[in-house]
C-alpha cells in the first residue's frame, strides 16, 4: 500500500513538498464571471481554514452533503444541485473563472444548497472535513495526467482515495468519470485496492442518467474517446 510520503516530492533545495493534483493556470474572467465572483464570493464561498466545518450551521439543515472535487465551470454541479434540493453540495475548485461561473449559476438558479471552497481539495479534506461526514464524492473528468512521470499527480489513487474513504459515511459513494481509458483502468485498480471500499458493479459502472453531460464531455465524445464511469461505496466495519 502506498504511504503518505508518496504524495511528496523532493525539490532542488532538498525540501519535500506536497504533490498537487492540479496546476494553477492563469484563467480569463469574463465580465459576468468577474461580477458574480465579486458580488457572491463572500456569501457562498467558505474560507479555507484548519477547523472542521459544521455542515448543519453552513446549510441550516441536516441533509446529506456531497462533495465535488474540481467542478471546472460548474454547469453539471449547478444542474445536479437544482434537481436535488434535499441534498447539500460542496464544490472544491482552484480555478477562479470556474468559481465565478458557478457563483453566477447559484445566483441565477437561486440555489440554497450549494457552497464553494476555493482551495486545494486534499488540504480541505484533511483539515476541514470530519471523518464519516460525507454522503458522496463526485469526481468528473479530472486531469488524467497522461505522462507516466505525472501519474503521481492523479487524484484517483491511494493514499488520496484512502483519505476520501475516511471522510465518507458508511454506505456513501465515490463516483469517478473520465474520458481517458488508461486513467479509468488505473482508477479501477486503485479504488479496488482501497481498504473500506467496494465496487457497486462488476468493473465499470453504467452511465448514471442523473449526471448531466457537460461541454467537456462532449469534446471527448467528439474525439471518439470512451466515457468510463466508476462507482464505489464505503462498507461498514461490520460488513
Amino acid at each position: 500500500m502506498k504511504t503518505e510520503n508518496e504524495t511528496l516530492e523532493r525539490k532542488s533545495d532538498g525540501i519535500h513538498r506536497e504533490i498537487h493534483t492540479f496546476v494553477l493556470r492563469q484563467g480569463h474572467f469574463t465580465a459576468s464571471e468577474r461580477k458574480a465572483y465579486e458580488e457572491m464570493h463572500d456569501v457562498f464561498c467558505i474560507p479555507y481554514s484548519e477547523e472542521k466545518l459544521d455542515f448543519k450551521k453552513i446549510f441550516g439543515n441536516e441533509n446529506p452533503v456531497v462533495i465535488e472535487i474540481g467542478f471546472g465551470m460548474g454547469k453539471a454541479t449547478a444542474i445536479i444541485a437544482s434537481e436535488n434540493p434535499q441534498v447539500n453540495y460542496l464544490g472544491i475548485e482552484v480555478h477562479k473563472p470556474g468559481v465565478g461561473k458557478l457563483l453566477g449559476e447559484i445566483r441565477d438558479r437561486s440555489l440554497k444548497n450549494l457552497r464553494i471552497i476555493e482551495h486545494d481539495a486534499m488540504e480541505v479534506l484533511k483539515n476541514q472535513i470530519s471523518d464519516s461526514s460525507v454522503a458522496a464524492f463526485h469526481i468528473f473528468f479530472p486531469d488524467p495526467w497522461q505522462k507516466k512521470r505525472h501519474f503521481k499527480r492523479r487524484l484517483v489513487q491511494r493514499p488520496r482515495t484512502d483519505l476520501m474513504t475516511q471522510k465518507l459515511a458508511a454506505g456513501g459513494y465515490l463516483y469517478f468519470v473520465t474520458d481517458w481509458l488508461p486513467y479509468a483502468e488505473f482508477g479501477l485498480e486503485e479504488l479496488s485496492a482501497t481498504e473500506g471500499l467496494k465496487n457497486r458493479y462488476d468493473g465499470f459502472a453504467p452511465h448514471q442518467e442523473w449526471r448531466p453531460e457537460t461541454r467537456f464531455e462532449q469534446k471527448g465524445l467528439d474525439a471518439n474517446r470512451v466515457i468510463s464511469e466508476l462507482m464505489f461505496e464505503k462498507i461498514s466495519k461490520e460488513a
